[in-house]
């Protein structure tokens, strides 16, 4: 159980602070909810109490695991050359873990094949979602705003 401040993570969404638990009746069921305040994308989600351990929500990471971040966006990128709907499908399945290592795995090498011979459709919204779910954590754990966040991001995985 969560409470109300909690700095959570939803996989597939990115981070936010948990600011209220609300019952709400939906298609005629109540149910509670934690309502979470998003700080990337300025959006509010509900997430059903009873379904949080099913959908692997978890506390936001600490600044000891945002290091270990850090080190694998300044990486190079790996499997240069897989087909694009192997790494695509291999990619999502990193996204859907909404493991930060993962998710960090996913920006670097989007950004450095973005950076060297572009990206599709497809992969650029990719790498537009794991980017948003990696800010929004680093928002969280650095106490800093999205713009910031932004910098710090493309200065590591540009070094």
């Amino acid at each position: 159980m969560f409470r109300i401040g909690d700095k959570i993570v939803y996989p597939m969404h990115g981070a936010g602070i948990i600011e209220a638990i609300e019952e709400k009746e939906i298609l005629g069921e109540k149910q509670q909810y934690y309502i979470m305040k998003m700080p990337v994308g300025n959006m509010q989600v509900m997430i059903p109490m009873e379904k949080v351990s099913n959908l692997g929500i978890r506390q936001v990471v600490d600044m000891h695991a945002l290091e270990r971040v850090m080190e694998i966006l300044r990486r190079e990128e790996d499997d240069l050359g897989i087909s694009w709907n192997r790494r695509y499908r291999r990619n999502m399945e990193k996204i859907r873990t909404g493991d930060i290592y993962q998710v960090a795995a996913v920006v670097r090498e989007l950004m450095h094949r973005e950076k060297e011979k572009g990206l599709s459709t497809g992969e650029r919204k990719m790498l537009d979602n794991a980017r948003q779910i990696l800010l929004s954590e680093l928002v969280l754990v650095k106490d800093i705003d999205e713009e910031q966040a932004t910098h710090l991001l493309e200065q590591v995985v540009n070094s």
